[in-house]
């Protein structure tokens, strides 16, 4: 999947992205360390096939507005400072992207994710 490819999902995309200050791989334990909640919302098959996020919670993408959400009656209990710098996984760092800005709008200002997503941070790992 390239990000220059001209459609519809791109330009929404390079939107979502420039009011996001993404984290990359290798500042992710950075990240962690500073107080931030990092959320792998990679598909149940994707963990099983590639392995979990070491200090991640795990949501699945179609609950996560609801569990993160500050004012939501369903938001899990870690998920009560708006203000908390939360950053966002999936596989490749695209739809992590599109969540993060959503979380942006219900009020999580320092939603972000990570650039390349869990691909780039294993790699790092290697």
């Amino acid at each position: 999947m390239t990000e220059t490819d001209g459609s519809a999902i791109d330009r929404l995309l390079h939107e979502c992205r420039v009011g996001l200050e993404r984290v990359e791989p290798a500042a992710l334990e950075r990240e962690v360390a500073a107080g931030a909640l990092v959320v792998d919302i990679r598909p149940v098959e994707q963990r099983q096939r590639d392995g979990d996020l070491p200090g991640a919670v795990v949501i699945d993408r179609n609950v996560l507005e609801w569990r993160l959400d500050p004012s939501s009656p369903y938001r899990l209990p870690i998920a009560d400072d708006p203000e908390r710098r939360v950053v966002l996984v999936c596989n490749e760092g695209f739809s992590s992207s599109l969540a993060a800005h959503t979380l942006q709008r219900l009020g999580l200002t320092r939603a972000t994710d990570l650039v390349g997503g869990f691909q780039a941070w294993i790699a790092l790992q290697r």
